[in-house]
């Protein structure tokens, strides 16, 4: 009877090993950036961040960007900014990430 119960606990052991697995990737898949705490209140009023010498103001265009389309460019008034990784300079726009993978553009104005 030993010889026919090992292939039940090999069995046993890859599901609970796959499960575990699934486990572990739902966690690391959660988002690489922490959840900042709400739009902070000078992005709601339309007040612009200063980056490479020139205001660029908030619009209203929201972006569903991931966390690795993005990379930080800088913080102002402690409010981390980011640039898509697929712009180069001179930038279109600027993001402030204010829910997972949401993102608030700023535009430089003419």
């Amino acid at each position: 009877m030993k010889k026919r119960s090992w292939p039940y606990m090999l069995l046993a052991v890859v599901v609970f090993m796959g499960c575990g697995g699934c486990q572990m990737a739902q966690q690391k898949n959660d988002g690489f950036l922490s959840e900042p705490a709400a739009e902070p209140v000078w992005v709601r009023n339309g007040e612009p961040i200063e980056f490479e010498g020139a205001p660029w103001f908030p619009t209203d265009d929201i972006e569903n960007l991931l966390d690795n389309e993005v990379y930080q460019a800088g913080v102002y008034r402690e409010t981390p900014f980011y640039i898509d990784r697929a712009d180069v300079r001179p930038f279109e726009r600027i993001y402030i990430r204010f829910a997972r993978n949401k993102y608030r553009a700023c535009e430089k104005q003419p």
